[in-house]
């Protein structure tokens, strides 16, 4: 079994395996005509439990033949230009290559003496992060998962900031529309059910801060303590922007922790139109990036900044095994320090890579192109009168639903909604996402493939209809 360890025995091996993969990897990225296969998890599923895993196949290319079977076939390819449902973007080649390359030499980003370079890389990375974000001087942060775990550390630092021994008074303010992990992070963090205050969107889906204020002030006269504030840079469901200057100042003025979750719009950090939607960013305590949303980066590449590096030390740790106190006195970097992770993967020499290669320009390059995207979407949806489309793109997403001309009754609107997005991914023809707006069923596309065009969202739009109207008209045939 030692044959199948890497290392300098096995070199000629490694390369003949991998370059295998590889080749059917792009041979099946080359003719994939289709976002999806279509399968169902009834049809999928035998195969999968029909393999034993206790009898290894005992050759890598019987496995990857097995592994067309049961995943390359039925892989949802986000490359694909009609894949328009998540916040999945199509990767860039220096980042798979650096996806390579880690996973190879396989370095642990904990310590020093696991990584050196790399963790060098990292704090490279985070310092260019901050400077786009313009966090200032004293600003730092660490690699993490993804937007989720940078949100949790990021509360974390804000409940320690607040000083308080009594967990049930604190307070988190947020908006109707932010991301689940916020209510997630406050119940991992101890906190009470009533933790986490929901503010008000406006018609733009934008956190209405006049609401805020007036809930941080109740905060104050009820003996309470408010926490963090939690400004969305990119709403899930509607890629909107919360008012951030204003945000900010609310914050300053009552002593508050102002934490800007940008998983999604940190790409327009790279852009060379849009920067300035972010701005207020700046006067953040804290940021998530999620490189892997918007830098075309694979899964996973995210980051939580801070404006002081000093609030980190609530996630440190000291063994002495792994990360002694005296390393500290001795200037030994140890990302450990900083990270609520042990072990944890080079996941920023994809980033690195990437920036070596393309630069920030060509990646913010993309990124505008697919908000100009959202844009032309936008204008088709507004045109068309089977479509409504509840607002205007902030960045790429874009959220409607097909409204027939015969049926007024909201239900049989919604279940024809609800239809149409099931059949269409059956079809594997493209793919799109589903929200609630209110307590109406929408439709929702999440553009962030340069590669899709307007006639794709066309195409996509006829299809929906299709579908749509398929169901309406069998279901006037079933009530008939």
């Amino acid at each position: 079994m030692r044959s199948h360890l890497l290392n300098d025995t096995t070199a000629e091996q490694y390369r003949r395996s991998v370059t295998d993969g590889v080749e059917r990897v792009a041979a099946k990225i080359a003719t994939t005509e289709r976002p999806f296969s279509g399968v169902t998890v009834d049809a999928l599923a035998p195969a999968i439990d029909a393999i034993d895993l206790d009898k290894p196949l005992h050759d890598t290319a019987a496995v990857l033949d097995e592994l067309e079977d049961v995943y390359l076939r039925d892989a949802i390819y986000f490359h694909h230009p009609r894949y328009l449902a998540h916040l999945n973007c199509p990767v860039v080649i220096p980042a798979v290559l650096g996806e390579a390359v880690l996973a190879a030499v396989n370095s642990s980003l904990d310590t020093w003496d696991q990584s050196a370079g790399g963790t060098l890389i990292e704090r490279k990375l985070i310092d260019w992060t901050n400077e786009r974000i313009g966090l200032g001087p004293a600003a730092d942060g660490v690699f993490t998962s993804g937007g989720t775990q940078s949100n949790l550390q990021a509360l974390l630092l804000a409940r320690e900031e607040a000083k308080t021994d009594t967990l049930a008074k604190l307070r988190i303010f947020s908006s109707e529309v932010s991301h689940f992990s916020v209510k997630k992070s406050a119940k991992l963090l101890g906190l009470g059910q009533d933790a986490v205050v929901s503010i008000p969107v406006d018609h733009d889906k934008r956190m209405q801060t006049v609401a805020l204020a007036r809930e941080l002030e109740r905060c104050k006269q009820d003996g309470l303590v408010p926490m963090a504030v939690v400004a969305t840079a990119g709403t899930t469901d509607f890629g909107s922007i919360d008012p951030l200057p204003e945000i900010a100042e609310l914050c300053e003025q009552f002593g508050t922790w102002m934490h800007v979750d940008a998983a999604y719009g940190c790409g327009l950090l790279a852009s060379l139109k849009h920067r300035h939607r972010l701005n207020g960013i700046e006067r953040a305590d804290s940021v998530t990036v999620d490189y892997h949303k918007s830098f075309f980066q694979p899964v996973s590449s995210s980051a939580v900044l801070v404006r002081d590096a000093a609030t980190l030390r609530h996630a440190t740790y000291h063994a002495e095994y792994l990360n002694p106190r005296r390393m500290v006195e001795e200037r030994i970097p140890n990302q450990v320090d900083k990270s609520l992770q042990t072990t944890r993967r080079f996941d920023a020499l994809k980033l690195w890579m990437t920036l070596r290669t393309m630069g920030a320009d060509g990646i913010g390059q993309l990124f505008d192109e697919v908000c100009e995207l959202a844009r032309e979407g936008w204008k088709l949806l507004a045109g068309d009168p089977r479509f409504d489309v509840v607002v205007e793109p902030s960045l790429s997403t874009l959220v409607f639903r097909y409204i027939p001309a015969a049926v007024t009754d909201p239900a049989e609107i919604d279940r024809a909604n609800l239809y149409a997005r099931k059949a269409l991914f059956a079809s594997g023809d493209a793919i799109v996402a589903g929200t609630k707006v209110g307590a109406r069923h929408y439709l929702k596309f999440t553009l962030l493939n340069p590669e899709t065009q307007a006639s794709d969202i066309a195409a996509v739009l006829d299809l929906i209809a299709g579908h749509a109207e398929q169901y309406l008209g069998e279901s006037l045939d079933r009530a008939s």
